[in-house]
């Protein structure tokens, strides 16, 4: 006899459409079985052979918290190279790589929760290492080559499944789960959403994750703007991924709703698919979810659209298709076109600022001091991988120009602890202990890894132990014992120097020196508790805290003079480390460097005038360029970073990498990190009236470029315009070209240029170049808030080519038809408070919760709007506000006196239940609105009426 074969299930059928494969898989699942597919950790199917699944793989330079990887440059720093070419093959090799993990470590997720596509508005913000530009179209071009990379070539089945972070407006860490983004509708659409449409569009993405933040008073978790904007984007089914506890805060923190069956009905509702909240364990989600079922809040077919979109993404990916997954058998890890792409993106993300007298590159013979807290480090961030090879500055110029040729001084500052008993404190040697990287055993949520408390604490002697003290900006500082680990606290409290390198979620390795009497307190930052000398050892603790002095044996400038004296140039090595100050949950508070190496770079400039910055950040700096002959910039670099800075300091690689966003001059120069509205604010190289430190664009190069024969012409749906490059210098280099807009006489705030075009095009010395792109017409317009819609004004454009955006070489102008501009039909839309044309003292609010927006005066200001150009015909004779809570509302015409106070009676119970207030108001013709809100008012609307 013949065994009988099993029917195939349809969704198990290779031959079917995924969508009809996924409506069988859908009407298999139990409704339980549905509810567990919506939290991140998705449990196993068993009785369908369908395996666990878990949303969320970090990847934003490399493969993260899942040990060893290729590391790559920082986002910032690929958003550097201006390649997208580049780009695309670093995403290709971290999707390889996933692959590659994967296959060993079923840990390793297929979602992967990159790139950070929020725009770099605002230099202050703790993330900025995570994100490309302050630029949309430089961030939408790199994502999207990023992306491009991560999902492969298949036209079916993807490599991995990139979700974008962090929809939307986010760019502030300091109450980041509480706070509002303040968000007009010109910068809304002109913006923040501009970058992650052009991503979406391209087809390259499975889904997005949106931001802690609340927009105009509504959480980003329950944003209208998924349904309206995101999902119209793409006939894709997108995967909405919510980050990490953003559901719980609806109610915790937020106090958005009053139940959590509430919230989560609101979240599924809103459009965001699977939940990560509470870690690993589902039971809570999954609760609420069944609670709110009950209580009426959703139907099984809101599950099911969600569960819809997960399981496309899944099977996008080929998990019910393994035998025809191209990507199964993915092995390349590490190897050597890794390593080798890995130090090219290294070197094509170094900057050039300055280079007076073409002191750089430096020939072979040139003796070098290379000083600083950076020099001999190789930083990683939060979201790196843990380094298989490593290269820091030192080590790189140490290869490049040997080490003969090479002083080092790292500039801290050496010193002991004295108690007030006479003895030091002592760092007892480790002998024998097993050497740890943190992270490198691979964690699905790093957060939960703990000190190590294998090591001896620390303890009190007679000499004592010399500690190498480093200061990271506004007293903040790490404290090295001489066997390379830093002081650290574990979870029993006490101290030990334990850790290869500052990190952490909390990070538990650094300290604050606070006066004391006749002394000082050490006071460990991470517990917020103090250092304490107690019979049992040495501690942290609330009560009876050491008085140390702090004796100084030497100083980390006397050092740097005895090396840059002797040398012909020196190399000041400075910037940050990504787990202190600046990083996720904390922003910063300046621009300028931290004090501590403030001084080194003094000493060396004072020392010896050949003084070369090199700058190692995640974000920029500014400091006093006027007295530095060259300086450089980089972004962490990853695991080449050393050997890529060497070599482009001694010339086998041309710089060639661009600021991707504006370096000010001065923290005055910055608005408030708060302020979203970058039009009214005159934020980013678009409006910043300012002179900068460095302008958006700006990178100097070892070669030259000459630009002619600009040529521009409107054709069909764009303009078509094209240039000639030739690289005027001695050595083969690469130039980043850019090509910007402007229109010429605009009729309302526009961007003083745009960018509308970029390549980095590589040139022999005497190679001439064409170059020639297409602008597409929808470019030159902006959203019209008069009309609702977006509008390209007919009239002159200029458009500008060069090397920065202030480094223009080449203009020329077109002329465009487009819509006239026309006045606000106000007797027929009336006003939505939002649409304003300017304001002061004004934040946008959620007009309800579940969409729409209303305005409010700031607290304890009166609130200004302007509305332009508002037609009312052949006259309106009255006007009527929709408002809540209390106050008044007065209506003026073109800056004339008030005409109409308008003020609710009673006040209304709730800021979302609104009521009409009517007066007189006699107007005609085409006139200027001015509004002026007093009191905890919200306006939603306003109309006229004859």
């Amino acid at each position: 006899m013949t065994a009988h074969t099993p029917h195939t299930p349809p969704f198990r059928d290779p031959h079917l459409p995924f969508a009809k494969r996924i409506d069988d898989l859908l009407s298999r699942l139990t409704l339980d079985e549905k509810i567990g597919f919506l939290h991140q950790f998705v449990p196993a199917v068993e009785r369908l052979d369908i395996p666990a699944f878990r949303t969320g793989q970090e990847a934003l330079h490399g493969v993260a918290w899942m040990g060893p990887a290729t590391v790559f440059p920082q986002a910032v720093g690929l958003g550097a190279t201006w390649n997208q070419d580049l780009v695309r093959r670093v995403g290709e090799a971290v999707s390889k790589e996933i692959r590659a993990m994967r296959a060993r470590d079923d840990r390793v997720g297929l979602n992967v929760w990159s790139p950070t596509v929020n725009l770099l508005r605002h230099p202050l913000w703790g993330r900025n290492e995570e994100g490309y530009s302050e630029d949309p179209r430089l961030t939408s071009a790199i994502a999207t080559a990023y992306t491009h990379g991560l999902r492969g070539e298949h036209p079916t089945y993807w490599r991995t499944a990139p979700v974008l972070k962090h929809w939307l407006a986010h760019n502030n860490e300091t109450n980041r789960d509480t706070t509002s983004s303040s968000v007009r509708p010109r910068v809304l659409h002109e913006y923040d959403l501009r970058a992650f449409r052009d991503t979406v569009e391209a087809g390259t993405v499975a889904g997005v994750m949106p931001a802690y933040n609340l927009v105009n008073g509504r959480p980003n978790h329950v944003s209208p703007y998924l349904r309206e904007h995101l999902r119209t984007w793409t006939e894709e089914d997108l995967l909405v991924c919510s980050d990490a506890g953003a559901p719980s805060n609806l109610v915790d923190s937020e106090h958005y709703f009053d139940t959590h069956e509430e919230a989560t009905a609101a979240v599924l509702l809103a459009g965001v698919d699977s939940f990560t909240d509470h870690g690993t364990d589902s039971s809570k989600i999954t609760a609420r979810v069944r609670g709110a079922l009950e209580q009426g809040l959703l139907t099984e077919s809101d599950i099911d659209t969600a569960v819809r979109r997960q399981l496309s993404v899944r099977f996008r990916l080929g998990e019910f298709d393994p035998h025809h997954d191209p990507h199964v058998g993915t092995g390349e890890f590490d190897t050597p076109a890794h390593r080798a792409l890995a130090q090219e993106a290294a070197e094509q993300a170094v900057v050039l600022l300055k280079n007076d007298g073409g002191l750089l590159p430096l020939t072979e013979d040139t003796r070098i001091a290379v000083v600083g807290l950076l020099a001999d480090e190789c930083k990683l961030d939060w979201y790196s991988g843990t380094l298989i090879h490593r290269s820091t500055p030192l080590e790189g110029l140490y290869e490049r120009f040997g080490a003969e040729r090479v002083e080092f001084a790292e500039g801290v500052d050496r010193v002991r602890f004295k108690t007030a008993a006479g003895t030091f404190l002592h760092a007892p040697a480790a002998d024998g202990a097993e050497e740890r990287v943190r992270g490198a055993e691979g964690a699905l949520d790093p957060a939960t890894l703990t000190g190590r408390t294998d090591l001896p604490p620390l303890t009190t002697d007679a000499t004592g132990t010399e500690f190498a003290l480093m200061e990271w900006g506004e007293g903040v500082l790490t404290l090295r014992a001489p066997d390379g680990r830093y002081l650290s606290v574990a979870e029993d409290g006490r101290l030990r120097a334990s850790a290869d390198q500052p990190g952490g979620w909390i990070v538990q390795e650094t300290f604050r020196l606070e006066p004391h009497e006749n002394g000082h307190l050490l006071k460990h930052l991470g517990t917020g508790r103090h250092v304490c000398v107690a019979a049992d050892g040495v501690k942290v603790a609330e009560a009876n805290p050491e008085i140390f002095q702090v004796i100084i044996t030497e100083r980390g400038e006397d050092a740097v003079r005895r090396a840059a004296a002797g040398a012909d140039v020196v190399l000041v090595v400075a910037g940050n480390d990504p787990h202190i100050n600046g990083r996720e949950t904390e922003d910063r508070t300046t621009l300028r460097l931290p004090q501590h190496q403030e001084r080194l770079l003094h000493a060396a400039r004072a020392a010896n005038p050949h003084t070369v910055l090199a700058l190692v950040s995640a974000y920029p700096y500014a400091f006093d360029a006027a007295r530095l002959p060259a300086a450089l910039w980089t972004a962490h670099g990853g695991q080449a970073a050393g050997t890529a800075l060497a070599r482009v300091l001694a010339g086998d690689v041309s710089p060639a990498g661009r600021l991707p966003q504006t370096w000010y001059a001065d923290d005055a120069d910055l608005p408030d990190l708060l302020d979203y509205d970058v039009i009214g604010s005159r934020q980013t190289y678009l409006y910043f009236e300012g002179t900068p430190l460095f302008p958006f664009g700006h990178g100097l190069s070892y070669a030259s470029f000459a630009y002619a024969d600009l040529t521009a012409k409107a054709e069909g749906t764009a303009v078509s315009a094209s240039f000639t490059v030739t690289n005027t210098g001695a050595m083969a280099a690469d130039e980043v070209v850019q090509l910007y807009l402007r229109a010429v006489d605009p009729a309302l705030p526009r961007p003083r240029r745009e960018l509308a075009a970029l390549a980095r095009v590589r040139l022999e010395p005497g190679e001439r170049r064409e170059l020639s792109f297409e602008v597409p017409l929808s470019a030159f317009g902006f959203w019209d808030v008069h009309q609702g819609h977006w509008r390209r004004e007919p009239g002159p454009y200029e458009l500008l080519a060069g090397a920065s955006s202030e480094d223009v070489r080449l203009r020329t102008t077109v002329t465009l038809d487009g819509e006239a501009s026309a006045p606000r039909p106000v007797l027929r839309r009336g006003l939505d408070a939002a649409d304003f044309d300017e304001q002061s003292g004004i934040e946008i609010v959620d007009r309800t919760k579940s969409a729409g927006d209303a305005v409010t005066p700031v607290e304890g200001r009166a609130g200004e709007l302007l509305y332009r150009d508002c037609d009312f015909g052949k006259g309106a004779g009255e006007v009527s506000v929709t408002v809540a809570g209390e106050g008044v509302v007065e209506v003026s015409l073109d800056g004339g006196p008030v005409l109409a106070s308008l003020t609710p009676r009673t006040p209304t119970p709730g800021p979302y239940d609104y009521t009409t207030v009517t007066a007189g108001l006699l107007a005609e013709g085409v006139r200027d609105v001015h509004l002026r809100l007093r009191g905890p008012l919200r306006l939603a609307h306003v109309v006229f009426s004859g």
